[in-house]
């Protein structure tokens, strides 16, 4: 990580990664490169549904190949970039055919790593293919949930998941979470972690840099008024006041199940996520 000389206040908390050295990029391929005015947390009639999201630097998004449909053509990682959408590092992959194409990189790949998408392809970092095909303890990213939907799962920087077992035409995969859940052993999957496993080490140190990452400021409801949250009014500091601890709209949160009791993957999970001192 990178730390800085305490010449302010908030200098003397900050913490970066260290793109030097790592980073051979600067400017993304225009080709695989557009535009797009974000969302910011709000839904199509422009009400906020999302709250403490808005304002940030202006982004290029890049066109991220998470459907891997290129399948027994090499491709060689030509440069390791930053993409400010997401947290691990991306490369550019050219193909042998010429086309060039932007994944996800795993970690510790510098540039002209070879990778291959292949069913017969050696278990080598960033090689992907079918979790049928790969031996149990294998870390896994970039995984599918359906046959040909696309990576869904473990795409952020430094997450991986570990294959667990192979039985009656599922595997099943020991997620971040510590959950374990059961995928169809079609579905493809790539070999190895996610980069930039530092990421999570970084400390912003001042609330500016939150608003150039597009974060608005979060509010506490006990300094809030009475109307606009549960736990407002009173003079000076207040308890929350209430049996139960409330979201703004009144909404149960400490100890209260979320997950949707008939949901359609309850069948696919073995093991849930261990939270709280379990964890």
């Amino acid at each position: 990580m990178k730390k800085y000389n305490p010449t302010t206040k908030s200098r003397r908390q900050m913490t970066n990664v260290k793109y030097r050295g790592v980073l051979t990029g600067s400017q993304p391929a225009k080709s695989l490169t557009y535009g797009q005015t974000r969302r910011v947390g709000r839904n199509n009639q422009g009400r906020i549904t999302v709250r403490h999201k808005g304002g940030g630097h202006k982004r290029l998004l890049r066109e991220i190949d998470f459907f891997y449909d290129k399948k027994d053509i090499s491709a060689k990682i030509t440069t390791v970039e930053y993409d400010p959408n997401r947290s691990a590092f991306i490369g550019l992959a050219v193909y042998r055919d010429g086309e060039k194409r932007y994944v996800v990189l795993p970690k510790d790949v510098p540039p002209g790593h070879i990778f291959v998408v292949s069913e017969k392809a050696p278990l080598a970092p960033g090689n992907r293919l079918p979790l049928k095909n790969i031996p149990v303890g294998t870390f896994v990213y970039n995984i599918e949930i359906k046959e040909k939907g696309g990576a869904k799962i473990a795409r952020s920087a430094g997450i991986f998941a570990q294959v667990v077992a192979n039985a009656e035409g599922y595997t099943n995969i020991k997620m971040p979470s510590t959950e374990i859940r059961k995928i169809n052993e079609n579905c493809w999957a790539s070999v190895g972690a996610v980069s930039n496993e530092e990421h999570h080490l970084e400390n912003y140190g001042k609330a500016g840099r939150s608003r150039w990452k597009g974060i608005r400021p979060t509010v506490r409801g006990t300094a809030m008024n009475p109307v606009d949250h549960p736990y407002g009014g009173g003079e000076g500091r207040q308890g929350r006041g209430t049996r139960r601890p409330k979201t703004l709209w009144g909404k149960i949160t400490g100890g209260r199940k979320t997950r949707t009791p008939k949901k359609y993957s309850n069948v696919f999970i073995v093991s849930r996520r261990k939270t709280g001192k379990n964890k």
